[in-house]
């Protein structure tokens, strides 16, 4: 078995694309003694490897909206400064709305999102049906569309962040679970793995649902929750195309898109209860291919090809935790972003990098984001949670 380094700058507990953004920010930076320790057997399994591939700009709160633009930028020019194509496809998101509440709601948001720059439009039922002809319509008061929003593919990511971070001299292991975080004085000293013990002044924990499990080796109670989410993939049909618009039924939860000619489509569970459980509920499956062929009825005829469970990483306030953790010295978190992680962790790795080697994070002002504001109670719940 390959030995870990005694030694580290900052190590980095999780290998999705929280932990592997970091690493390549902070080694883009200068900080070359980087390690990465992931459990699993290929970066990218977890939580990142099983969510739906969407980035959007359309959410609630300001600071979201903000990691938004800056991530989705980031993934813009990730073909060209990453050196790997990550198959984007800006083909917008459509959100469907069926009740006043959901209407008023979206309304209210789409002028903050206009006041940060992002051209949500406001599309009418006629508009819906003849934009997407496939879909029901039924009970649909209107919607909201984004065109930069879309698609890209979760590993392509991962892989890109894995090679350059690399590249610049980081180490980055699988296979390699964290056993413990050594807290000498209220500062991180260490971490213990089955390949050796690194001692370290810094740690981050990007273990996305595992992180809760993690910041109790440190004695940090993190409030991040697993909670299952499902996926169902359906082989080609004719008349899905590549545009075809990453459609949401918000107040179903219901959600498409288009993947490799097929339809993908989840749905979440309202009784769904917390726990690490990535098998597949098939009893779920029945209900939600029932309302997804209400919606999209040629969904009907089509065959299903594959189906997954992944776990969201969820917070009181489903928003994300990112900085510093203020109860240990060294001590860092980005995690709990309750399903719109893969998505906001190109921006999210760059700021744990300039909170550790800066000082303070200072692309997005992560202020509502720190873990403080639990034990303050100063929460601001982010709405557009599917």
């Amino acid at each position: 078995m390959t030995t870990v380094p005694p030694t580290a700058d900052v190590v980095i507990i999780g290998g999705g694309v929280m932990g592997t953004s970091t690493a390549y920010h902070l080694a883009r930076k200068g900080c070359r003694r980087v390690v990465v320790l992931e459990r699993a057997d290929f970066f990218g399994q977890g939580a990142t490897g099983a969510c739906a591939g969407g980035i959007r700009h359309q959410f609630t709160t300001e600071v979201n909206i903000r990691l938004s633009i800056e991530s989705i930028r980031m993934l813009e020019r990730f073909p060209e400064e990453m050196e790997q194509d990550i198959g984007l496809n800006q083909c917008g998101y459509l959100f469907l709305l069926t009740t006043d509440e959901e209407v008023a709601a979206f309304r209210e948001h789409m002028t903050l999102q206009h006041r940060l720059g992002v051209a949500t439009e406001w599309l009418s039922v006629e508009e819906i049906a003849r934009r997407v002809p496939q879909l029901n319509v039924e009970g649909i008061q209107g919607g909201t569309f984004y065109g930069r929003d879309g698609l890209c593919d979760p590993h392509s990511v991962v892989m890109g962040y894995v090679k350059q971070a690399r590249r610049l001299g980081a180490t980055l292991f699988t296979d390699t679970p964290v056993t413990g975080i050594e807290v000498v004085k209220g500062r991180v000293a260490g971490v213990q793995t089955p390949r050796g013990r690194i001692a370290t002044e810094h740690v981050v924990i990007a273990a996305g649902p595992w992180a809760g499990v993690v910041g109790e080796m440190a004695g940090v109670p993190l409030p991040v929750r697993p909670l299952r989410r499902q996926i169902a993939v359906t082989r080609p049909v004719p008349w899905m195309t590549r545009d075809f618009p990453f459609v949401i039924d918000f107040h179903h939860r219901l959600y498409f898109h288009w993947e490799s000619g097929g339809v993908l489509t989840g749905m979440s569970n309202p009784n769904e209860t917390f726990g690490f459980k990535t098998e597949v509920d098939h009893e779920w499956t029945l209900i939600h291919l029932e309302w997804a062929v209400r919606r999209l009825p040629p969904l009907a005829d089509a065959e299903l090809q594959a189906q997954w469970a992944g776990l969201y990483e969820v917070t009181p306030d489903h928003n994300p935790i990112i900085g510093r953790l203020s109860s240990v010295e060294g001590l860092y978190a980005v995690t709990g972003f309750s399903g719109h992680g893969f998505m906001h962790g190109p921006v999210a790795g760059l700021l744990v990098a300039e909170e550790i080697l800066d000082g303070q994070a200072h692309t997005v002002d992560i202020t509502p984001l720190r873990y403080d504001r639990f034990v303050e109670g100063v929460l601001a719940r982010e709405h557009h949670v599917v």
